[in-house]
């Protein structure tokens, strides 16, 4: 089967390179010219373990390709996938649709046969209505089913979760869209991969109750570890804890600075403003878009309370390591560390940093921060340490070594990577997250 995939960033790229990598013969669409020459010649644009092998691949293979003409890609194509940015409109923090409603269209215009039309970028519910409204006053002639089919992919895991998914959603009540899917994912459904049809809008809503609710798991076991810093509790045993009982689950109990992203931050946005279109108020989920703004300041008042204070800290040192939102991508959106960041600097505090990946995306969004070539440079005559991505490269520092670098012992743990009594035994000033 051709398959066109219209957006070539991290969901297009990934989803389109595994479906190729399943033997459809995929066409990766994108406007941006420079993208396209970067593919050509095997260079990523994003960061994503395993996918620059993946791609060039299938390249060599012949079955995934890439073009800037929409009508050349989607020409022959039985499934045409919509995966562009939705990102959260100015002002209002609504999902911004002009990418897809533009893409509908121009599908529209230049479809040459039947087709089923995907949307894989993340829409509020209603959107799947409107872009088939927008194709059919395009004039087209051809059979045309829209369908709703929401990514679930985890930046820095993306091709395991796609080759290997909970569960795929399909949102259609066109028998026509229903036969093409199953045939796209037929790969899958051979590996009893669960398969869910639905109404299309339910489809869509499935996605934003998906990410609230993983946002909300987030934040509930932040406000814990906040209660069990205070009550002298061990938030890593209260998550394990509550995390034993299967109707709750161990995922996304993990205490930290706050979630940011891609996805959840928008998406929770976004789930605010349409239940407010609808009078349907999720009070859940505007206390959950709350605590975790707050939750990224208070993390950088903890880095202060670690120098002694807002006025102790002014002058001094703070080498931050890791930047991005989490570890095994680059992305850089709503990342805690831009606020922890500003936060210091905006305090008089010199901060230097260290991510093995994001620096290049972190630049222009930390204006006052010194990017380092590894994470020693940056600890060089800091007055503190502060570990805010995980990222395997800082699981196993030489504490010896940091203590002939910094100026003073004191690491800031942000994700809890270390024991309290380890480094009180290397003889650091320890502080982390929910525990004494």
């Amino acid at each position: 089967m051709k398959i066109a995939m219209v957006g070539s960033g991290y969901v297009g790229l990934v989803s389109g390179a595994c479906f190729a990598d399943f033997g459809h013969e995929v066409v990766c669409i994108d406007k941006d010219q420079s993208k396209i020459d970067r593919l050509h010649d095997g260079i990523m644009p994003i960061y994503e373990p395993g996918l620059d092998a993946l791609v060039a691949g299938n390249v060599e293979a012949g079955r995934l390709s890439f073009t800037t003409s929409l009508a050349e890609g989607i020409k022959g194509a039985s499934a045409i996938f919509i995966a562009v940015g939705t990102p959260s409109r100015r002002g209002d923090g609504h999902a911004d649709l002009t990418f897809v409603h533009q893409v509908a269209r121009e599908i529209g215009q230049n479809l040459a046969n039947d087709a089923v039309v995907v949307t894989k970028s993340t829409v509020p519910v209603g959107t799947g209505d409107e872009v088939e409204r927008i194709i059919a006053d395009s004039g087209t002639r051809h059979r045309v089913a829209v369908v709703s089919n929401p990514e679930f992919l985890r930046e820095g895991a993306a091709i395991g979760d796609f080759k290997r998914p909970d569960r795929i959603v399909i949102g259609t009540e066109d028998t026509f869209g229903r036969e093409v899917m199953s045939e796209v994912y037929r790969p899958l459904f051979l590996n009893e991969s669960p398969i869910l049809f639905t109404s299309r809008r339910t489809s869509e809503l499935i996605k934003y109750a998906a990410n609230a609710f993983l946002a909300t798991k987030i934040t509930f076991i932040n406000e814990m570890a906040d209660l069990c810093e205070k009550v002298g509790a061990d938030v890593q045993d209260v998550a394990r804890g509550i995390g034993m009982d299967g109707r709750i689950g161990p995922k996304f109990l993990h205490a930290g600075p706050g979630y940011g992203g891609s996805c959840f931050p928008k998406d929770t946005l976004a789930l605010l403003k349409t239940a407010e279109d609808y009078d349907s108020p999720v009070r859940i989920v505007e206390a959950v878009v709350k605590v975790n703004d707050s939750r990224k300041r208070a993390m950088g008042r903890k880095v202060l309370d670690a120098l002694g204070g807002m006025e102790a800290g002014r002058g001094k040192k703070v080498a931050l390591l890791g930047l991005t939102f989490k570890p095994n991508t680059d992305d850089m959106r709503d990342s805690p560390a831009i606020a922890v960041a500003q936060m210091l600097t905006d305090a008089g505090v010199e901060v230097a940093a260290y991510d093995p990946e994001g620096m290049e995306q972190a630049r222009p969004l930390m204006p006052g921060v010194a990017m380092t070539d590894n994470p020693y440079a940056a600890i060089e005559d800091a007055d503190a340490v502060v570990i805010v991505t995980e990222w395997d490269a800082f699981r196993a520092l030489d504490f010896e070594r940091i203590k002939t670098l910094a100026k003073a012992p004191v690491l800031v743990d942000l994700r809890n990577i270390y024991q309290p009594e380890d480094m009180q035994t290397r003889g650091f000033k320890y502080i982390s997250i929910g525990r004494s």
